[in-house]
């Protein structure tokens, strides 16, 4: 006989299947106990006074904008020095073209870091729907 008898196998399956269906509901906790709510508070402060973020944009031809004002590396960082020292820190936005190198990004980067920026985030457009 060359086929494999699945019979005691359904058999075996079926009584497992009892007992699980039988117990399951003898798990449960025998002791109730009425469990404290929790209050949750909302901080009001002013949704952190909201800081406008510093955007630098990166062209593919190497160009600075600050801000969408034309600037330089040096001016970048002269304002991201200046910006360091305030307290809430205001994040900085980096946006580079598609084609940018990302050499040329990576400077605005470091800039950033050796400034003292603790938040530096970059700005990618979303994915459109369905993908």
């Amino acid at each position: 006989m060359a086929e494999i008898n699945v019979t005691p196998l359904v058999d075996v399956m079926l009584v497992l299947l009892i007992i699980f269906m039988i117990t399951t509901p003898l798990m449960n906790h025998k002791v109730k106990v009425q469990l404290p709510e929790a209050v949750v508070q909302k901080k009001n402060d002013d949704k952190k006074q909201q800081i406008p973020p510093i955007t630098v944009s990166v062209t593919d031809a190497g160009e600075l904008f600050l801000n969408d004002e034309p600037t330089t590396k040096q001016a970048i960082e002269s304002r991201l020095s200046v910006e360091a020292q305030k307290t809430p820190q205001p994040p900085v936005q980096i946006r580079g073209d598609k084609t940018t190198p990302y050499h040329l990004v990576g400077e605005i980067v470091k800039i950033a870091q050796a400034q003292g920026m603790a938040k530096v985030g970059f700005i990618t457009t979303p994915p459109k729907k369905g993908q």
